[in-house]
């Protein structure tokens, strides 16, 4: 993965971003630094659908899913009982 100083970036983004389609990501650089990454769209695209869970994983994992289904308990306000009346 080539490494771009944001100036350079900035200054030939055409460049920057050609580099990008035809070879792949490309590292931006702060003050020698590693700031961020430019990737083409499929790429993105796929890194994204491989983060999020498979239903399947969602209905299997131990984690509780019901919880926020309900309010919590015990913080409704109730009415006065001679307004019942």
């Amino acid at each position: 993965m080539d490494a771009w100083p944001v100036q350079d970036a900035k200054a030939r983004f055409s460049e920057f971003l050609d580099a990008c389609l035809s070879e792949g990501p490309q590292m931006v650089t702060r003050r020698g630094i590693e700031a961020a990454v430019l990737v083409p769209i499929q790429e993105w695209r796929r890194l994204q659908s491989a983060a999020r869970p498979s239903l399947k994983a969602l209905l299997l994992s131990d984690d509780a899913r019901a919880d926020s289904l309900a309010p919590p308990r015990g913080r409704a306000r109730r009415r006065p009982v001679d307004v019942l009346k």
